[in-house]
């Protein structure tokens, strides 16, 4: 199996290249697009970002000082905006109350994880996104995308989140930046070839 994960991989950079995600300029960038990309595509998030950017708010601190009802309007275009503002505010309470970054970057990753899972609306895909791409941590994230690829490829007879990302990194180095490329490459992936509609003619992963 890890010969397999390593091809699907070599052949994945082969053909698209480094992906260079999380598209973000700073860590709370990318801790609040972790929560709005959340069921919608990243088009939508990119102009919920652009609200918050352009209204100063694209940071947690000021997050946190912001009520729920401005925050709802500008994070519309997201999509369950009414939600999300909520966790929003949830996650931006909880990274200034802990210190934010820097504190909580001396927790283990073990701790950390559940830390942020207690968060209300931060479920195992989104804190898994914060720990690898705002934390640097080596964790596999699983998506609708990663699924698909396991269930296409044949690559195991998982089904639940944990039972993927075992798959993942129990047969790949414990190496946050190939998780990070990894994951961009199967999300690539998927808009590109391995969509609801596969287009599998030319595919890069043809009899893999």
């Amino acid at each position: 199996m890890k010969e397999r994960l390593l091809e699907i991989f070599s052949r994945l950079y082969e053909k698209f290249g480094p992906q260079h995600w999380w598209p973000a300029e700073t860590v709370d960038e990318i801790v609040i697009g972790a929560v709005l990309t959340q069921n919608t595509a990243w088009k939508n998030v990119e102009k919920a970002l652009e609200n918050l950017r352009n209204n100063g708010l694209l940071e947690l601190k000021k997050l946190s000082e912001t009520n729920v009802e401005t925050i709802k309007e500008l994070i519309k275009p997201a999509g369950f905006f009414n939600q999300k503002a909520i966790y929003l505010k949830n996650i931006s309470d909880f990274f200034v109350k802990s210190g934010g970054l820097k504190e909580l970057s001396h927790l283990d990753t073990k701790t950390l994880r559940q830390k942020l899972l207690n968060v209300k609306g931060i479920g195992k895909e989104t804190a898994d996104s914060i720990l690898l791409y705002a934390f640097k941590r080596p964790i596999f994230v699983v998506d609708a995308y990663t699924r698909r690829l396991i269930e296409r490829h044949k690559l195991c007879d998982c089904s639940s989140y944990d039972e993927v990302q075992k798959l993942f990194m129990e047969n790949l180095p414990l190496d946050e930046k190939l998780f990070n490329e990894y994951h961009a490459l199967i999300v690539k992936l998927a808009k590109e070839f391995c969509s609801k509609k596969p287009i599998c003619n030319g595919c890069p992963l043809e009899g893999v």
